[in-house]
C-alpha cells in the first residue's frame, strides 16, 4: 500500500511539475506590424521563425496592417481592448500611446540586453522623445533624398539632378514636355505630408515645425510659396493626375516605370528600383536647396515598443531584443531600406555602395542638410499626419481650397498643440 501511494504521489507530483513547466514554457506573443508589404513582411516572418525555433514553447502571432489604414485600425483594436504584446511604432503615433500610458518603459530592459554597447545614440534619443524614457527602439531611420531618371533628364537636355528648387521646377517642366511624362513623382495620398511639409521649409528657409514661443512656421509666407510650389506642379501638368492619391508604392512604380522622371524618398524606395532598372539609368542626389543655400530633409523612424498591459513582457521584450540585434537589424535594413541603428553598420559593403551616396552626402555636410524631425511628442500628431494632412493636400490639389488657407488650419492646429504641450512641461 505504502509503496502504491508513493508511486501514486511521484506520479501526481510529476504531472503537476509537467502542468507548471507548460504553463511557463508556453508563451504566445502577439505582434502588430503597420509599415507593412510583402516582402518586408516575408522577412519578418522568417526572423520571428529563427526567434521561434530558438526559444521552444514562445509562438508568434504576427498581425499586418496595410499602411494606408494603419493608423485608424490599430487605433480601433486599442480602444476595442485588443492590444499587442508588440507594436510597430511611427514616431508620430509614440506620443499618443506613450502619453497615455499605454506603453511599457524599456529602459530596465535595455539596461541588462547584450547588444546594448553598440547601440547607436540617436536610437536612445529619438526612442524616448515623451517623458525622456525610452519608450520605443528605432529599428532604422528614414532619410529623404532625390531619385532621378538619368535617360528622362538626357532626353530633356538636362545633364544632372537639381541642385536647387528652381532648377527642380525647371526639369519638372522640361521633362514634362516629353509626351506621356511626367517630371515629379508626387504623393497625394497616405504618407504624403513627410514631402509637403519637406519642400515647404526648404523654400521657407527654415527648418523645424515651431519658433521658440511655440507657434508653427507652416504659413510663413516662404512655407506657403512651398505649398504652392507642389500644387503648380499638380495643376501645370508636370505629376500625373491620379498622383493625388498615390502612397509609396504607386510613387515608387511611378519612378521605376518611367513615368515620372524624380522622386523623393527615403532608401527603402530602393529596394524595389534597383530591381525594376539598370544602375546607370537612375541616380540618387542630395534634396534641392531653398533661397538661402540651405535644404531640410526629413529623418523619420519608426521601431518596436511593448504595451504597457502586456502579460508575457520578458518573452516580448526578448524577441524585440533578438529582432533589434546587430545581425538582425543589419538584414532588416538592407531588405527594407532604412539606414541601421547600431554602430559600424555603415561599413557593411552594401552601405558604401554608389547607390547610397545621396543620402550619404547629406549626413556628410550639416552646413548644407539640416535634417527635419517629427514632433513625436504631440499627442495628437498620428492622426494629423495619417488622416487631416491627407484630405488637406488632396483639397489643394483639387483647386478646392487655397494653399494659403491650408497653411493656415495646419498653423492653427500645430500651435495650439505645441503651446498646450509647453505649458503642461513647462518648468
Amino acid at each position: 500500500m505504502q509503496k502504491r501511494m508513493g508511486t501514486f504521489l511521484a506520479g501526481a507530483v510529476a504531472a503537476l511539475s509537467m502542468t507548471v513547466s507548460a504553463a511557463c514554457a508556453d508563451a504566445t506573443i502577439k505582434m502588430v506590424e503597420v509599415i507593412s508589404s510583402p516582402p518586408r513582411t516575408e522577412l519578418l516572418k522568417k526572423q520571428i521563425a529563427s526567434f521561434e525555433q530558438a526559444n521552444p514553447g514562445t509562438k508568434v502571432e504576427l498581425v499586418s496592417l496595410p499602411w494606408g489604414q494603419a493608423f485608424e485600425k490599430f487605433l480601433t483594436m486599442v480602444q476595442a481592448g485588443d492590444t499587442p504584446d508588440i507594436v510597430e511604432m511611427p514616431e508620430r503615433w509614440m506620443g499618443l500611446y506613450a502619453n497615455n500610458g499605454q506603453l511599457e518603459d524599456l529602459g530596465p530592459y535595455m539596461a541588462k540586453w547584450k547588444d546594448a554597447g553598440t547601440l547607436g545614440d540617436r536610437a536612445k534619443q529619438f526612442g524616448s522623445v515623451v517623458d525622456n524614457k525610452q519608450y520605443m527602439i528605432p529599428y532604422g531611420y528614414y532619410v529623404r533624398a532625390m531619385f532621378w531618371n538619368k535617360k528622362l533628364f538626357a532626353e530633356a537636355g538636362l545633364k544632372e539632378a537639381p541642385k536647387t528648387l528652381d532648377e527642380f521646377m525647371q526639369a519638372n517642366k522640361k521633362i514634362s514636355a516629353i509626351q506621356g511624362k511626367y517630371g515629379y513623382c508626387l504623393r497625394g495620398g497616405p504618407g504624403g505630408f513627410n514631402g509637403v511639409q519637406m519642400f515647404m521649409n526648404i523654400a521657407n528657409g527654415k527648418g523645424g515645425y515651431f519658433n521658440q514661443d511655440g507657434t508653427a512656421t507652416l504659413n510663413e509666407p516662404g512655407a506657403v510659396k512651398g505649398l504652392e510650389m507642389l500644387a503648380d506642379i499638380y495643376k501645370n501638368g508636370y505629376a500625373p493626375k491620379d498622383s493625388v492619391s498615390w502612397g509609396f508604392n504607386e510613387v515608387v512604380t511611378g519612378f521605376y516605370s518611367g513615368t515620372c522622371a524624380m522622386l523623393d524618398q527615403d532608401p527603402d524606395a530602393l529596394i524595389g528600383i534597383a530591381e525594376k532598372m539598370k544602375p546607370e539609368d537612375f541616380g540618387v542626389a542630395p534634396l534641392p536647396t531653398g533661397p538661402n543655400g540651405k535644404s531640410y530633409p526629413t529623418l523619420g523612424y519608426a521601431g518596436w515598443a511593448m504595451f504597457a498591459n502586456s502579460k508575457v513582457k520578458d518573452e516580448a521584450w526578448k524577441l524585440m531584443g533578438t529582432l533589434l540585434s546587430p545581425a538582425d537589424n543589419l538584414e532588416f535594413a538592407k531588405n527594407v531600406g532604412v539606414l541601421p541603428i547600431h554602430n559600424g553598420a555603415d561599413k557593411d559593403p552594401y552601405f558604401g555602395s554608389e547607390s547610397f551616396k545621396g543620402w550619404f552626402q547629406e549626413l556628410s555636410d550639416p552646413k548644407t542638410f539640416e535634417f527635419v524631425t517629427p514632433p513625436t511628442h504631440l499627442e495628437n500628431l498620428g492622426n494629423f499626419y495619417d488622416s487631416v494632412s491627407v484630405k488637406n493636400f488632396q483639397e489643394v490639389l483639387l483647386g478646392q481650397k487655397t494653399p494659403k488657407a491650408v497653411a493656415d488650419e495646419w498653423a492653427a492646429f500645430l500651435t495650439e498643440q505645441q503651446q498646450a504641450w509647453m505649458a503642461k512641461n513647462k518648468k
